[in-house]
């Protein structure tokens, strides 16, 4: 059993864990709909992997994937997901480009403040709102999914679920800020683009509709605004209550109150959210449920589970991958992210950068993060939260966004028209440029 746990053969579970979440949503998605068959699914692979690591001696290991990563990422995905789903943004403006290219333009700065899908989720109903009136739309969805869903998500851990896993591997939480540059490049250009592209089709527009949009007009209303107070308290939870500034946190002999202080006072922000929002606005004005927290949880189960032997052996066989270069880190977690869940990837490649021989690691440079040289730290991020924008899969948002521009009556393109017309025409030479100028 132990050699199986340290062999390439203990990379399978994850692997398929992977590629069933992945494939399912394609090719049987109203299966895949029940959150009963995506936890049969984890479990079927997950607790045969725990037997298997638990046999060969690896206990510490999964125990350290579980409690150590596991509850605090769901921990922080939930208080996020539960405060930014108590914030109602409402209005119909003019769908003047202007007005469109600050809409994405704000959902990209709010992105790492409110998490990608928190900042989603608050703004796609009143884009889609706004443009209602007008008949070419399809694109301005599509940048939204690029910029607001994927993108912006780039300049702290509550970015991208990625940045918050290589958080807990030791990164600062002001570190990530020093990635501004590929930030600003990719969505500077992007919104530059946009507005060209978006200008465009408006003097396309029937004036039919360029007049029912000037005639009904509704003042944009924020309603729920105290979570917001909520979530800069998360955002200085995390950026506060680590074991950097409490060391005691990372001690092993420390009460677990200790351990999890972070997670007890996001979990607190969580509850006063929950009762401090009027059920109307969470409920009724932003639909609200529970499904999407629970797919997460019950799917990150599976993954953290079986990603334990994955990484162990990512980690032994690092140096001998022929992964040494910073161009193959991010484009190799890049092509990864855009298909596999960018979580788990980053996750995995971070483990392939440990694992580097001293003299590897040397060629890199001196700066170290997270006990990897910070170029390779660097390209690892950039690769997994930008490329998640090149398929509908690449990011838990991007399908989010387009389920509801479709029940809005916005066409969307199928999977591979989305890659076809836009992701490789317009993200794939930007993200070529990043790596060229900044990596």
């Amino acid at each position: 059993m132990e050699q199986f746990v340290h062999s390439a053969w203990s990379m399978i579970p994850f692997g398929l864990m992977l590629l069933t979440i992945a494939v399912a949503p394609l090719l049987a998605e109203h299966w895949w709909e029940s959150n009963r068959h995506k936890l049969t699914v984890a479990l079927f692979l997950g607790v045969p992997t725990a037997v298997c690591l638990i046999a060969g001696g690896m206990l510490h290991d999964l125990e350290h994937q579980l409690f150590g990563d596991y509850i605090p990422f769901i921990i922080l995905l939930l208080a996020l997901y539960v405060i930014t789903g108590g914030i109602h943004l409402s209005g119909d403006i003019k769908a003047k480009p202007w007005v469109n290219t600050i809409f994405l333009g704000l959902g990209w700065l709010l992105a790492s403040i409110m998490g990608t899908t928190g900042a989603a989720m608050l703004l796609i109903r009143p884009l889609l709102a706004t443009n209602q009136q007008r008949k070419h739309k399809v694109h301005t969805v599509l940048f939204f999914i690029a910029l607001c869903a994927n993108c912006g998500g780039l300049l702290t851990p509550l970015g991208d679920p990625p940045l918050f896993m290589l958080f807990l591997r030791g990164a600062e939480f002001t570190w990530f800020l020093s990635m501004w540059a590929p930030w600003l490049f990719t969505g500077v250009i992007l919104l530059l683009i946009y507005f060209a592209l978006d200008t465009y089709h408006y003097k396309k527009e029937h004036w039919t509709a360029l007049s029912a949009d000037h005639r009904e007009h509704t003042p944009l209303k924020v309603q729920g605004k105290v979570n917001f107070i909520y979530l800069i308290g998360v955002v200085l939870t995390v950026a506060l209550i680590n074991a950097g500034t409490i060391p005691q946190m990372g001690l092993e002999s420390a009460p677990w109150w200790i351990k999890y202080l972070r997670e007890i006072v996001l979990v607190s922000l969580t509850l006063l959210s929950l009762y401090s929002t009027p059920k109307k606005i969470r409920f009724t004005m932003n639909k609200f449920t529970w499904d999407p927290i629970i797919e997460v949880a019950v799917l990150f189960l599976g993954i953290f589970t079986t990603m334990t032997p994955a990484l162990a052996y990512l980690n032994d066989h690092a140096a001998s991958l022929g992964l040494n270069k910073v161009w193959q880190f991010y484009y190799t977690s890049g092509a990864l992210s855009s298909f596999l869940d960018n979580t788990p990837t980053a996750v995995a490649f971070h483990s392939v950068a440990s694992g580097l021989t001293p003299d590897q690691m040397a060629t890199f440079g001196n700066g170290m993060m997270a006990g990897i040289p910070e170029i390779l730290l660097m390209a690892i991020c950039v690769g997994s939260v930008f490329f998640g924008a090149m398929t509908y899969i690449g990011n838990g948002p991007n399908f989010m966004v387009k389920a509801i521009a479709e029940e809005n009556g916005v066409k969307m393109p199928s999977f591979f028209g989305y890659m076809f017309k836009f992701s490789l025409i317009v993200l794939l030479p930007i993200y070529i440029l990043v790596q060229i100028i900044f990596l």
